[in-house]
């Protein structure tokens, strides 16, 4: 039987979780946590309001399960949290564009190390998203079904991001615009940054994103195992960065 000061301990630390989303070593409630009726109990709260914990060596991340979830994430709620996501279409194209960012920093050990001291610019990534869509818009051009076969809605990311303005002298990252493909990665990295996944830091004007060692985690101890995920990391790697890798490796 569960007596209350373990339930006090465990609704103590599984609240915390839910606000922060990460407990590292240096909280009180991370050594409560690993007390084995406190971990157990927290689990049982995790697991019956469709949360999930990762434990990873120094930090435990609280995320929401994809389906049957009590609380919705940054993600899930991205519509009515964010005005920015305007439409379905800017939602999907965002997804890829997060997507991009990830699989950039997920390659191997040298892009981990790499990305965590340099972090990705913005302008990095409006070059590899354009050179995705290009690769994606001449694969439509000789196999028209194969978005719908990897269930990615590929027609429309391509047609909304080809007549998405460019931006040209900044002017869409300083206002915000979300209509210019600066804009919206810059939408797309705050909400990474809203879940206290990466940095955004810009130093002499060029906004650059640097992951934190949560998101490693995170792709670590939990995207690896969707096979999803691995299909959409394949997807957005175009062949000539696989031909480099493969030769750098």
């Amino acid at each position: 039987m569960m007596n209350a000061e373990t339930v006090k301990k465990a609704s103590a630390v599984y609240f915390t979780l839910l606000k922060e989303k990460v407990i590292d070593e240096s909280s009180e409630h991370f050594q409560t946590y690993f007390e084995p009726e406190v971990r157990q109990t927290v689990l049982l709260l995790a697991d019956e309001s469709g949360t999930y914990i990762i434990e990873a060596p120094k930090r435990i991340h609280l995320v929401v399960q994809p389906t049957g979830s009590t609380f919705a994430t940054n993600f899930t709620h991205m519509k009515d949290k964010h005005k920015q996501v305007e439409t379905k279409k800017h939602f999907h194209l965002m997804s890829v564009i997060i997507m991009a960012f990830l699989a950039t920093i997920d390659r191997n050990q040298a892009a981990k190390i790499r990305t965590k001291r340099e972090g990705i610019s913005y302008y990095a990534l409006e070059r590899q998203v354009n050179d995705l869509i290009l690769n994606w818009e001449s694969i439509l051009k000789s196999e028209p079904t194969y978005g719908e076969e990897k269930r990615i809605d590929m027609k429309d990311v391509v047609t909304t991001w080809k007549f998405m303005e460019v931006d040209t002298d900044d002017y869409g990252l300083k206002k915000g615009n979300r209509r210019t493909r600066i804009g919206l990665i810059a939408s797309s990295m705050r909400l990474l940054e809203t879940e206290g996944l990466i940095v955004i830091l810009d130093r002499d004007d060029i906004p650059k994103a640097i992951p934190k060692q949560e998101l490693f985690e995170r792709i670590e101890y939990l995207y690896h195992d969707y096979d999803r995920y691995e299909l959409f990391k394949k997807l957005m790697t175009t062949e000539e960065e696989e031909h480099a890798e493969n030769t750098s490796n």
